[in-house]
């Protein structure tokens, strides 16, 4: 029968996202474990989820804007303002000749 501390590991291993299937076979081998001593399955497992997390903080630390991106950037709102600024004289200009 599964205990307390069982069934907290459970759902926070479901909560962490982990497979339900993954989930039991982790619990049930930390149940089945002898003191003292690591199942083979509990030391892939958090291998395999140290990998996972590398990955992911890998991943999360891309590089930022490159140096074009920036420049593009800049150009068009250099240019936006440049529209702004030529559709505001215009509309003035409408407004001074009642057009």
């Amino acid at each position: 029968m599964a205990t307390k501390r069982d069934t907290d590991l459970f759902q926070a291993l479901r909560a962490a996202g982990l497979r339900k299937k993954v989930a039991h076979a982790v619990t049930d081998a930390t149940r089945t474990t002898k003191p003292g001593k690591q199942s083979k399955l509990l030391v892939r497992t958090i291998e395999s989820l140290n990998t996972a997390a590398a990955e992911i903080e890998r991943r999360a630390d891309v590089k930022k804007r490159s140096g074009a991106a920036k420049k593009a950037a800049q150009t068009r709102k250099r240019k936006a303002a440049a529209r702004s600024t030529a559709a505001r004289k215009a509309a003035e200009t409408r407004a001074d000749t009642g057009a």
